[in-house]
């Protein structure tokens, strides 16, 4: 066999079907090509970078298409080329990696550039329609921008605590805005018939952020976000606990940490499953449960049951 007529049918981009190999052997080693839509518009992505199509082929079996590549992080993109390695035994080529990396930031900018200029345009319409606006109406538009900056440096580190109707108050407002992000991502990805995330996620953010909610910090969501939990379990706790931390002037620090109590004693009364009681809040079921929270719940479980068998131990010796 020409080894040179082997490499060359590799790299061959023709998905069109019909065409036999030039002998038995070939048959093979190299399967039918997959149709363009069956590849998910790999074959468009990768075919200016030296990308086999066989590779690309074998990465739209293992589910991967355009958009999940570009939302990857590099890492992810080395995880995902060496479990090409190991599921299908196919040697990348060094070339092909760098290739692959090249490909899905090229996506990226090509992405970005598009967001841009859309804002763009919009900024335009916008502007346009903001000319139309009479004196008072631009008046009450430079108030609530105003405003809008004020509540943003409330909710900074080292905040006093205060009781309702300040900056925490806003940034539990943030979540609800995240939920309304999650909704129109999923919206996106079935008009794409891909799949739809059921929680909050990098891709949200990302999407919040092109959107132009800048003021969501994903940082300070995943911070708080237990913290919102006792919110929407406990109102009442929450702003009683609140008020205690204004009237001895704590800061937001110290409040956040005391947040974690009353919800381990919420998951205490309901079998210690604190990802059941998230799953069946309707505000909570989009967030992941903290590390920190469920590793507290564990820890008091066991030192429950561990009480518990010590008691029962006790009354078994007791003489009768």
């Amino acid at each position: 066999m020409d080894p040179d007529a082997f490499s060359a049918s590799l790299f061959k981009w023709d998905p069109r079907a019909g065409l036999a190999p030039p002998n038995r052997l070939l048959e093979a080693v190299v399967p039918p090509p997959m149709r363009p839509r069956e590849l998910g518009g790999l074959e468009e992505l990768f075919q200016a970078y030296g990308i086999r199509y066989f590779t690309a082929a074998k990465i739209a079996e293992l589910g991967f298409t355009v958009n999940t590549l570009v939302d990857m992080r590099d890492e992810e993109l080395d995880e995902m080329m060496n479990s090409l390695c190991q599921i299908f035994r196919w040697d990348l080529l060094v070339g092909e990696r760098y290739g692959i990396r090249a490909a899905v930031r090229a996506e990226r900018r090509r992405l970005d550039e598009e967001d841009a200029r859309r804002r763009h345009l919009l900024s335009g319409d916008v502007s346009h329609a903001l000319d139309a606006l009479s004196q008072e109406g631009w008046f009450l538009v430079t108030l609530s921008y105003l405003w809008f900056v004020r509540m943003q440096k409330k909710i900074l580190p080292g905040e006093v605590a205060r009781g309702k109707k300040n900056g925490l108050d806003y940034l539990f407002h943030l979540y609800e805005q995240c939920r309304d992000f999650l909704i129109q991502v999923q919206d996106i990805a079935k008009e794409r018939g891909e799949k739809c995330p059921t929680k909050v996620t990098n891709q949200v953010f990302r999407y919040a952020k092109k959107a132009g909610a800048n003021y969501i910090n994903k940082p300070k969501m995943r911070h708080y976000v237990h913290c919102y939990a006792l919110h929407c379990l406990d109102e009442e706790t929450s702003n009683a606990l609140r008020r205690a931390f204004k009237e001895r002037g704590e800061n937001v620090g110290a409040w956040r940490q005391a947040c974690y109590k009353p919800l381990v004693a919420v998951a205490s009364r309901q079998g210690w499953d604190i990802d059941a009681i998230f799953n069946a809040h309707p505000l909570l079921s989009i967030w992941y449960v903290p590390t920190k929270l469920r590793q507290l719940c564990h820890a008091e479980r066991s030192s429950t049951t561990a009480s518990t068998s010590i008691t029962a131990a006790g009354v078994d010796h007791l003489p009768f």
